[in-house]
């Protein structure tokens, strides 16, 4: 090999390392300005130059920001809405998937057409028909209105149908049904625990989604002790005072959670998106 081709072979991955880590930096840049200004106060936040050291105010941004919103609140009602939006996802998306992948029915490719139709579908056009049907319903200001309507999400259900159908042959289904189990009971002791993988990806996917969903709350919301974090957080801020430093703070504890799960479940995360798309 002559050294200019072993040159190239060396320099070729440098260079690909230089701009993936050039990329990381500035991806990550905005993560680590908010955890730093959520050390500062206010005044400083706006210094010339910014600061780019943790400073010592964060237990006084922390004492405004809980005096200014019922911050742990807030807190409480985002984690329940993100817990039961990822329970109530996971089961409605898994039998939905299961019976496109593994049923035969009339209509059954007209129906998932309609079904994937609806992710074309811009979510700003919905947002006058959901008040509509939350209002009508009386779950106006209600935790419910925020986690029962997309329960069935299409991405859900072709995600678990693409799943079942590259990973689940059918053959073990006909055998389960030949030894006299019930439907339900395939469904709850053979498919569930053979879709573990997708459904943790679609169970991360679903709480990253409805933790950080402001839309939804925005429109069913009135009472500020119903707020879920951010929509507290958005109604902290002002035209005149806001308080910059507790709002980094409130969103810095708000984002720990969310990094946390992500560092955990990244590789399941990537395993379950992957496993499904060649069958």
């Amino acid at each position: 090999m002559s050294t200019q081709r072993l040159f190239q072979d060396r320099l070729t991955p440098f260079v690909a390392y230089v701009f993936v880590g050039l990329g990381a930096l500035i991806m990550l840049a905005p993560f680590y300005f908010m955890f730093v200004f959520a050390t500062h106060s206010r005044t400083e936040i706006f210094n010339l130059p910014p600061p780019l050291l943790p400073g010592h105010h964060f237990e006084l941004n922390l004492a405004i920001l809980t005096e200014k919103i019922a911050f742990w609140k807030s807190l409480g009602w985002s984690l329940y809405v993100g817990l039961a939006s990822t329970a109530l996802t996971l089961v409605f998306c898994s039998m939905g998937g299961y019976a496109f992948a593994m049923f035969e029915f009339k209509f059954k490719k007209a129906l998932f057409l309609l079904v994937m139709g609806t992710m074309l579908i811009p979510s700003f056009l919905s947002m006058i028909p959901t008040f509509m049907v939350m209002d009508a319903l009386g779950w106006i200001d209600q935790p419910r209105a925020l986690y029962i309507p997309g329960a069935a999400s299409a991405f859900g259900i072709f995600l678990m149908r693409q799943f079942i159908g590259a990973s689940i042959p059918k053959d073990l289904i006909e055998a389960a049904r030949m030894d006299g189990c019930s439907e339900l009971g395939i469904y709850w002791r053979i498919v569930l625990p053979l879709l573990q993988p997708a459904l943790g990806t679609l169970g991360l996917i679903t709480f990253i989604a409805s933790w950080n969903n402001f839309i939804g709350p925005l429109i069913v919301m009135r009472s500020p002790e119903m707020y879920t974090l951010p929509l507290a957080l958005r109604s902290m801020q002002s035209p005149v005072n806001t308080e910059w430093g507790a709002l980094m703070t409130g969103s810095a504890i708000a984002t720990v959670p969310l990094l946390i799960l992500f560092a955990l479940s990244s590789r399941r995360l990537i395993d379950g998106l992957t496993t499904g798309a060649v069958k």
